[in-house]
């Protein structure tokens, strides 16, 4: 049982491990690592050494809180022998004492000396634990430096562990059921002390588990186990329940830091079964490594390695010759260099491998010196080294046995627009790399992770303007969200903003609470700020939802696009600007893969845009189109053949919530005239809004009315010219329909009386029409009809552009 800094961090976690071992029913070995921040405080120590500082208030602090865990210890267990281990302690300090004030004397600290010093927290915390099993059982001491022999002088040793196991046996054949050991420490061929490397204590356990011939090793720490992916940086990893030795050993060589490569190789050669646990959560069965591993999952993790630079050597010198690649790599060891990824050219042109960031520029030196002659006569071109890299891999037994997985990690990839700089597989197929940009490996993980493991589509979403439409659609959200969960969908509403105001919350608006949270917001919306925002949340597929009708933000949609944002709006303001900011728009969302959704221009909730781009796309052609677009109107016209005035009929649907505020911005035609136009330029017509033949409802003077007030009490005296035109109409049995129409491609928006024949005689109560005449449908047209105005359909269409957002098909 080996048990890491953070569970002995204090006098209470350390009672509490004295439980875990005496809980068990057979003999146990525990391993311990030093205090959590001992071992950082004795490198702060060494590093103050080598500056020829003042050590004695770094050796004071070290003191104090190592005897102050020791005091603690006293209280809590009966027969605890406090002055015996005081005296221990005392001892251990003063000898640490004793070594820093040499090194300090002579100028520098030897690496034997260093490996002393930094070995004290393990002996401190082995001294402290024995005491305190004491006080119940008989417990063996077992000191590394009897048995623990390397085969090497490296920073990263490899344990003799035949010479061990015989040592081993040679001074601990009569150990008690109940041993502890300090990790982190051993003895070089030479006899002398040495450190066993980064995870060096879960070495040691490894290989005590081997010396005597344990049925498990457990790695006891702070977290239930290994994680399909870093749980600090995506909140839905997985805990995986069981894996082989092999995927252990790949995921911790890619990064992941609850293991190393070390750890995992003397257990599988042994076949000893390794436990990760949790100190907090004992009762958690944990991680299971062993030879078999959990065949539902082919993809068992994601690990990322940071901080990688990539060496690329190539040039005509390389290809035939024999042994090129051979000296490249032999210049590495040479220099001490971990080669972590390798890959190469089919044409043999070049050799590209990854080695850590620190070791970037030794490396190029090395190689500079190593192929003097072939650069100086230009067989091989200057060596090239880009840092700032990292690299993130896809680990599983079974991934050949599951088609497209490495398409589906490659698409991840894709998908979170990150560019993959180099890829390699080992030939079991266990692992996949792809080297990207460091600043871009947190959005890859995310991503991968998501589409890989969670198999959810994700939408990130951010709603500006929160009027009727806008207030419907988050409530419409809110209200399919079980929903949407159902059918293995996320959707989060990210943020929410007014004309002054922006809530934004990375995990999602509580959309029970977000008006009195948008109160509270004193910072506004700006481009900038939703940029910086979905970098530090790592969205990966935000949309912008436009539930406005304002001139500015829809002028920025070319920016949002361009930013990587999906575009949902119900605003006609872009889609009628000039010509040439609707093909910058359109070419925008081509190059940068993504979706800009505007049904809600023309119809509202109707599916007008889409049916019409479906046909397009078939190879269809618009010849004629005739409508009703606009609800108002729709229920203004109907209501006059009802008995009802013009200025009575839109009182009445101004009442109703159908109009806008100033109901001179419906009956001017202006909206029906954006609404033509965008059906215009999907079909391919080059056309601007100057080029609508517009007749509005009412003259020109009270068109042109911006008060609201003012126009409904000055529109009763249009009423009795309006009133010829209604009794023409039914004095021919035809009704008054406010008409778009795409005829020669010219647009006309215009008053025009249907008889019962027509397609738009019936359509009135707030009803869109659209009778839509192309080559495949004539003479009779393809006719779309439903309710265009008010809030919930509009709402409802811009949900269903929303959801066309989303990034993936989900598998079956």
């Amino acid at each position: 049982m080996k048990f890491g800094g953070s569970s002995l961090a204090t006098a209470a976690k350390f009672n509490h491990v004295v439980g875990l071992i005496e809980h068990q029913t057979v003999p146990v070995c525990g391993v311990f690592s030093a205090p959590q921040g001992v071992t950082n405080s004795l490198a702060d120590l060494i590093a103050m050494i080598q500056a020829q500082q003042d050590i004695t208030p770094q050796l004071d602090l070290i003191s104090q809180n190592l005897l102050t865990i020791s005091t603690d210890c006293a209280s809590l267990r009966d027969g605890f022998d406090a002055s015996h281990n005081h005296l221990q302690t005392t001892e251990l300090l003063e000898d640490l004492r004793s070594l820093a004030q040499g090194c300090l004397l002579i100028g520098h600290c030897p690496k034997v000396t260093a490996a002393q010093i930094y070995s004290t927290g393990e002996k401190f915390s082995t001294l402290l634990m024995a005491a305190l099993l004491r006080t119940k059982s008989k417990v063996t001491v077992i000191d590394p430096k009897h048995f623990l022999t390397t085969e090497d002088f490296s920073d990263e040793p490899i344990a003799d562990i035949e010479q061990s196991v015989q040592l081993f046996k040679q001074h601990y054949a009569d150990a008690e059921e109940v041993a502890v050991m300090p990790g982190f420490y051993g003895v070089n061929p030479a006899g002398d002390l040495c450190l066993l490397g980064r995870n060096g204590s879960d070495y040691s356990a490894a290989i005590l588990a081997v010396c005597t011939a344990a049925t498990v090793c457990e790695i006891w720490t702070d977290v239930d186990g290994i994680y399909s992916v870093d749980p600090r940086l995506v909140a839905q990893a997985q805990l995986i329940k069981q894996m082989s030795y092999q995927e252990a050993m790949e995921l911790s060589y890619f990064g992941a830091k609850i293991l190393h490569p070390k750890t995992i190789t003397p257990l599988s050669k042994h076949q000893i079964q390794c436990v990760i646990k949790n100190t907090l959560n004992p009762a958690h069965a944990g991680t299971l490594i062993s030879a078999k591993t959990d065949k539902e999952k082919a993809v068992k993790a994601i690990s990322n390695l940071s901080d990688v630079a990539m060496i690329n050597v190539s040039g005509p010198g390389m290809k035939g010759m024999v042994g090129m690649a051979a000296r490249v790599f032999a210049s590495m060891s040479e220099a001490n260099i971990s080669v972590i990824l390798i890959s190469q050219s089919s044409s043999e042109y070049s050799i590209s491998f990854c080695v850590p960031g620190e070791e970037a520029d030794l490396a190029v030196k090395r190689l500079n010196q190593s192929f003097k002659l072939e650069l100086k006569n230009a067989l091989l071109e200057p060596i090239q080294c880009r840092k700032d890299l990292a690299i993130i891999t896809l680990i599983g037994d079974r991934m050949h046995q599951q088609k497209g997985t490495a398409s589906r990690f490659f698409s991840a990839l894709s998908h979170a627009r990150v560019n993959i700089i180099a890829i390699a597989q080992d030939s079991s197929e266990r692992s996949i790399s792809a080297v990207v940009r460091a600043k871009r490996v947190d959005d890859a993980v995310v991503i991968c992770h998501q589409q890989l493991f969670l198999k959810k589509p994700r939408i990130d979403a951010f709603l500006i303007g929160c009027g009727t439409v806008g207030h419907e659609l988050i409530q419409q959200i809110n209200k399919q969200k079980d929903w949407l969960k159902s059918k293995e969908v996320e959707l989060n509403l990210v943020g929410i903003a007014n004309s002054r105001q922006c809530l934004l919350s990375a995990n999602g608006i509580d959309l029970d609470q977000w008006q009195a949270q948008l109160a509270r917001c004193e910072e506004g919306l700006s481009l900038d700020r939703l940029k910086q925002f979905v970098r530090s949340a790592h969205l990966t597929n935000p949309v912008i939802i436009d539930c406005t009708s304002n001139q500015e933000i829809a002028m920025n949609y070319l920016s949002y696009l361009e930013a990587n944002f999906h575009v949902v709006t119900a605003n006609k303001k872009a889609n009628t600007d000039s010509l040439t900011y609707y093909h910058q728009l359109q070419n925008m969302a081509a190059k940068r893969q993504r979706r800009f959704l505007y049904e809600t221009n023309v119809g509202a909730g109707l599916p007008v845009i889409d049916n019409l781009q479906s046909l397009l796309r078939a190879g269809d052609q618009l010849l004629q189109f005739e409508g009703i677009l606009s609800g108002s109107l729709s229920y203004i016209f109907g209501e006059i053949h009802q008995g009802l005035s013009l200025s009575e009929a839109t009182l009445k649907a101004k009442k109703l919530g159908y109009t806008e505020p100033n109901p001179a911005e419906d009956l001017n035609g202006m909206d029906v005239a954006r609404k033509v136009l965008v059906i215009a330029r999907e079909a391919g017509m080059e056309l601007e809004l100057s080029d609508v033949d517009l007749q509005a409802v009412v003259p020109a003077h009270l068109a042109a009315m911006t008060d609201g007030e003012q126009f409904m009490h000055q529109l009763p005296e249009y009423d009795a010219s309006f009133q010829k035109l209604i009794d023409d109409a039914e004095s021919k049995g035809e009704k008054l329909r406010y008409v778009a129409l795409i005829k020669d491609h010219k647009c006309a928006v215009k008053i025009q009386s249907v008889g019962p024949d027509h397609p738009l005689y019936e359509i009135e109560a707030g009803e869109n029409a659209l009778a839509i005449n192309t080559l495949y449908y004539q003479p009779k047209p393809f006719i779309i009809r439903g309710y265009g105005a008010g809030a919930e359909v509009t709402a409802a269409g811009l949900f269903g552009d929303l959801l066309r957002t989303l990034a993936w098909e989900q598998e079956h």
